[in-house]
């Protein structure tokens, strides 16, 4: 991910993406300045064991607390 993109969007080391507004999935979120400020850039093989296909638009946040985190 952009450096700005997650200071933006108060994403430290993982990165939350919904997609459907139905799947959840958490990853590891690494800042490069080569990726666009509204680009998600994703391992393509960890994808597809998910199945989400390429170019699928999605939601990303910082990823939400949970109940046994509180």
């Amino acid at each position: 991910m952009n450096p700005k993109a997650m200071e933006y969007l108060g994403i430290k080391d993982k990165v939350e993406i919904v997609v459907g507004g139905k799947k959840r999935y958490v990853f590891r979120a690494l800042a490069l300045d080569s990726v666009p400020e509204n680009e998600i850039w994703c391992n393509t093989d960890e994808l597809k064991e998910l199945g989400v296909a390429d170019n699928t638009i999605a939601a990303a946040r910082a990823p939400l607390a949970t109940v046994g985190a509180l």
